[in-house]
């Protein structure tokens, strides 16, 4: 299921932070109330070996994320407690010490169910078991200010994120926002946009 143009689902879900604390959050309520874009990430587990290199990563842009009024929320299936574990592992150890944006913990799996994104599915003899592993693949979901998806893609397990992908593709939103104008394939900030008519098209065409 798709829900790119539509309000993110409206769901409660456990989250932690680096201090330890465990919270209840609707990604949903935080874009609205904080007027606020959102990157949520989900990843398949903690302790493994992709994640860390991805969750650091956003860390790393973080600031670069809050300069665009973007809030960055990790998400797994995981529960606090192994959360919590992680965050206070050195990343020398394959840890994630040292990131401080708050990670859900959907250990019900309500959330994941709901956007369709769990590595899954229920075998076909009626006993209600499931075949894979019943976790995220890489799910990546860009938020805007009134809760509108306005990008997500699904990655596969072994397939780590380019975390500047999403800077661009807020950047070109935020173009959008502000000036009406559509972004070209490979737009960056700073690059020109155009005009959503045949005009526009053709002049930008002819320049480029």
């Amino acid at each position: 299921m798709s829900f790119t143009g539509k309000r993110f689902p409206n769901l409660e879900v456990q989250a932690m932070d680096e201090m330890g604390d465990t919270k209840t959050m609707n990604v949903l309520e935080e874009a609205i109330r904080e007027k606020k874009k959102v990157v949520l990430f989900w990843y398949p587990k903690d302790f493994t070996f992709v994640c860390p290199t991805e969750l650091h990563a956003f860390q790393e842009a973080v600031s670069e994320f809050e300069k665009r009024n973007t809030m960055v929320i990790g998400a797994s299936c995981d529960t606090p407690e192994v959360h919590f574990a992680w965050l206070n592992t050195p990343k020398d150890q394959g840890g994630i010490e040292g990131v401080r944006y708050p990670i859900l913990a959907d250990s019900n799996r309500n959330l994941a169910k709901t956007l369709g994104i769990l590595d899954s599915e229920d075998l076909d003899d009626g006993t209600g078991l499931k075949k894979g592993d019943d976790v995220t693949y890489r799910a990546t979901y860009l938020i805007d200010e009134d809760g509108l998806v306005f990008h997500e893609s699904v990655n596969h397990m072994p397939l780590g994120r380019n975390v500047q992908e999403f800077i661009r593709l807020i950047d070109a939103y935020a173009h959008v926002q502000k000036n009406g104008e559509v972004c070209p394939a490979n737009w960056e900030e700073g690059k020109e946009a155009m005009n959503a008519d045949r005009k526009g098209v053709a002049s930008y065409l002819a320049t480029h």
